[in-house]
């Protein structure tokens, strides 16, 4: 699976069998087409009619390949875990702790990692993993960005 480190870069991670029927989505629009059809756009050009009417923007759902079935829906919330698609903070993975809304302008959203640090991005930045465990599995680092000092320390430490 090709999936962004925390410097920013895609990096190839490998995933189990089990990993590797299904792929995660994430909702860009939900409309209705002819004939009064409900149908959902996702990130990467898929669209599937008929979804589960809870289905919303900016949800990620867990798509069968094998099928082309929804076969789980992990709703944006505050309390999810997320992974930073785009900006500054790309390849981060946090848990959302607030959600800014700017009418008319780009909502923020507030992450918090697993070490502590706080960042802010774009809500269009980000792509919900899981509820509180991500559904994939993560490259090294768990998409936690180091400090260059922790970063040296580290190296430093691995080479004793």
């Amino acid at each position: 699976r090709l999936i962004f480190d925390v410097k920013g870069r895609f990096t190839v991670h490998r995933i189990t069998k089990e990993e590797a029927c299904f792929k995660l989505c994430r909702v860009r629009r939900v409309a209705v087409g002819n004939r009064s059809v409900p149908y959902i756009v996702t990130h990467d050009g898929r669209t599937i009619r008929y979804p589960d009417p809870t289905i919303k923007s900016h949800d990620t759902i867990k798509l069968d390949i094998t099928n082309g079935k929804i076969t789980e829906i992990v709703p944006f919330d505050t309390g999810c875990l997320v992974m930073v698609i785009g900006g500054r903070n790309l390849g981060r993975v946090g848990v959302v702790t607030h959600r800014e809304r700017h009418h008319g302008s780009f909502d923020i959203v507030h992450i918090k990692d697993a070490v502590g640090n706080t960042f802010a991005t774009r809500l269009s930045n980000v792509f919900v993993l899981g509820r509180q465990k991500a559904l994939v599995s993560l490259p090294k680092g768990k998409g936690v960005r180091l400090s260059i000092a922790e970063e040296r320390d580290r190296r430093l430490a691995s080479d004793k």
